[in-house]
């Protein structure tokens, strides 16, 4: 069973980089955790990301921090759960002139938390705050996701 699950995280880990949205950005996934409650991505300055500015364009910037929290609470929470993205606002601190970071935690008392809530409300709109950073630590950009999350039904 161990060696299952081993495969299918190393698979995922680089079956992911292939996403188109990704490859054409230059999105790398750095690392994810086998529990899914860690993960990090990088994403240099290219050709292929660069704005008219000559910096990381906004929209890659967007997809690099899009799907992580989603996928990681889809892992979490299980099949009782459905999670969906359902807004995100980004705000631009500082033009991304070279590779840039992000990553993405999610503790057992946030899980506990959404669990308490979802069984209490029926369903819950989290915002999870992301913030990308350049190579020296300084903030680039910060992104608030909102997921909606609710148990099924039947």
């Amino acid at each position: 069973m161990s060696l299952i699950f081993d495969l299918r995280q190393r698979f995922l880990e680089k079956a992911i980089n292939y996403y188109g949205p990704f490859l054409g950005a230059g999105v790398k996934l750095v690392e994810m955790r086998k529990d899914f409650r860690y993960a990090k991505v990088e994403m240099p300055l290219t050709f292929y990301n660069k704005n008219y500015m000559g910096t990381q364009f906004g929209g890659s910037l967007y997809a690099m921090v899009d799907p992580w929290y989603m996928l990681m609470l889809i892992k979490n929470l299980g099949k009782d759960y459905i999670v969906w993205d359902k807004a995100a606002t980004i705000n631009f601190r500082k033009p991304g002139r070279g590779k840039v970071f992000a990553e993405f935690t999610l503790t057992e008392e946030i899980l506990d938390e959404i669990r308490d809530t979802v069984e209490k409300t029926v369903k819950t709109d989290r915002v999870f705050r992301v913030e990308i950073k350049d190579e020296s630590g300084k903030l680039i950009a910060d992104v608030d996701k909102v997921l909606y999350i609710r148990k099924k039904s039947g």
